[in-house]
């Protein structure tokens, strides 16, 4: 693996989906491999956690779901532990019964030579977020401007 302490890094984003009815299909899966495929993102952290009907929580993380799932058999050895099992109590913590989540760490690769740029230029973030897509769309439309497809995302 690269030491990333001498690349310029884009963005570090993290999402804890939940599945509920523990009705993960993999459909999810090609997507990513995409995302990874093109460049777009370097995955860095991956765990899942699932609770049954009882509450009773089980951890996976990365390396023991990728013999399950092959598509996440290569991604195991380019892992950081950013997820803790801490964390992952935590998001099991709020998981509803019969629920499962997948906890995903990412780098935004795209935007690693625009941040070098900027940290070339002497400029600090000082402020990022993210806009729901339903509240842009929303507004929007309050606006009249011309439609946007919902693809679903935040």
């Amino acid at each position: 693996m690269s030491d990333v302490s001498t690349e310029p890094l884009g963005p570090i984003d993290y999402l804890v989906v939940e599945f509920p009815g523990n009705k993960f299909n993999g459909e999810v899966l090609p997507a990513l491999t995409d995302l990874i495929a093109r460049g777009l993102v370097r995955i860095l952290d991956l765990a899942y956690v699932s609770k049954d009907a009882d509450g009773n929580v089980v951890i996976l993380e990365l390396e023991d779901l990728a013999g399950e799932v092959g598509v996440l058999a290569g991604l195991s050895a380019f892992l950081c532990d950013l997820v803790s099992e801490e964390d992952l109590i935590a998001a099991a913590a709020v998981l509803q019964p019969n629920s499962s989540a997948a906890v995903l760490i990412w780098e935004n690769t795209w935007a690693a030579p625009f941040t070098a740029a900027l940290r070339g230029s002497g400029a600090e973030v000082i402020s990022t977020g993210r806009l729901a897509g339903m509240d842009v769309l929303g507004a929007l439309e309050e606006l009249g401007a011309p439609a946007l497809t919902n693809d679903g995302g935040s």
